[in-house]
């Protein structure tokens, strides 16, 4: 399976590849991700789960279950956010991957802002991209 996308944390510690175009970028402005991330918004992009590898640091990425189902990881030694998954929705073969922890180019066409209802109250959504509450 070659690679079209590769990635890792801020420490370099866990590496990830995949193996296929990514999808669905969303910025998402949920408090979850607010937190999660530390910022005003989370951008991810997603993949089937199998197109997903691990090639390095498997025993460093960590999991936390933010709400019934879903689970965040990111590597324990620096805290990096690498990904997302809702094990029990309508995607549970997919995983999101936060899109700023790539090592590669990616050139998304459609993207979109998700949760905006909850957006950061300091921060202004300026692009000409799709909102959703």
């Amino acid at each position: 399976m070659d690679a079209l996308h590769q990635g890792s944390c801020l420490c370099g510690t866990v590496k990830y590849s995949v193996s296929t175009e990514l999808k669905a970028l969303t910025h998402c402005h949920c408090n979850m991700c607010q937190k999660g991330h530390g910022a005003a918004f989370a951008s991810y992009a997603s993949a089937p789960a199998s197109t997903v590898s691990i090639v390095a640091g498997t025993q460093m990425l960590k999991g936390y279950e933010s709400s019934k189902g879903v689970l965040r990881q990111f590597c324990c030694n620096c805290g990096s956010s690498l990904f997302w998954s809702d094990a029990k929705g309508a995607f549970s073969q997919w995983i999101s991957i936060a899109i700023a922890t790539l090592d590669s180019p990616c050139s998304p066409t459609k993207q979109k802002h998700a949760c905006v209802g909850s957006k950061a109250g300091w921060y202004a959504i300026e692009d000409r991209h799709p909102q959703t509450d």
